[in-house]
């Protein structure tokens, strides 16, 4: 990220740092999570393996109950302390700190959507990981319910004094994607996340909550995986 960008975006998670865990631990954000743990937990059994953009390690934490080490990296310091309360082992900024191909598995999930220069996120990732190891990479899809969604609602609040216009987000199609990898990424597969779901309120009702989940884990493997409004990238590095 260039300094005026990166500074704009450190400053918005630290802000939504004191939030972001509202209304986590149920309902769709626990859906969400679960989803992205069952992708990324049969890669990262007896595994070194690194998050970039980690957050608060929420996913982190879980992810290192399986694999040989586990560490995080995030920009936010606000978001990086409640990571380190967590008893994890977590860095501070916007370019890793690793030595090359230090880790069997490096994934990233809700941050690319994020980063200007999506480029140099992917060369990065691909520079700490092992050749042989994988990337799971998640993108933002406009192929998806969520993006209709979105296209409907418009911004909306993330958390106290903030809202989803605050920080810059792109999409990339199925299609789109392999055009952003590096020559020694082989695209794998995809997992689709939140393939069904329209829009979040619906894992509020009773009744539907249960019945969606299971639909969701489903379709994330389906032809519908496709769809996902968040699309993880299977990646391995040659």
């Amino acid at each position: 990220m260039g300094d005026a960008s990166e500074q704009k975006a450190r400053q918005y998670y630290d802000d939504f740092s004191d939030s972001y865990e509202r209304g986590r631990g149920y309902g769709y954000h626990q859906m969400i999570d679960d989803l992205e743990v069952q992708v990324t937990a049969p890669y990262a059994r007896d595994a070194r393996v690194l998050e970039l953009g980690c957050g608060t390690g929420l996913i982190l934490a879980r992810i290192a109950e399986v694999a040989k080490e586990a560490v995080g990296i995030d920009l936010s310091e606000g978001m990086a302390q409640r990571a380190k309360e967590r008893g994890l082992e977590v860095h501070i900024g916007s370019v890793c700190p690793f030595e090359d191909e230090e880790f069997d598995l490096t994934y990233s999930f809700k941050v690319l959507a994020h980063v200007p220069d999506i480029d140099a996120a992917i060369r990065e990732a691909t520079r700490v990981t092992r050749p042989g190891g994988h990337l799971l990479l998640e993108f933002y899809n406009p192929w998806s319910l969520r993006y209709l969604a979105k296209k409907v609602a418009g911004s909306q609040p993330i958390g106290d004094d903030r809202t989803e216009a605050d920080i810059s987000t792109r999409w990339d199609s199925p299609r789109d994607i392999p055009g952003l990898l590096p020559p020694n990424l082989e695209l794998v597969d995809y997992y689709g996340v939140r393939v069904l779901t329209p829009f979040a309120a619906v894992h509020r009702i009773p009744g539907v909550a249960r019945g969606l989940s299971r639909a969701e884990q489903l379709a994330s493997r389906s032809p519908l995986r496709y769809f996902g409004g968040f699309l993880i990238a299977v990646l391995r590095k040659s």
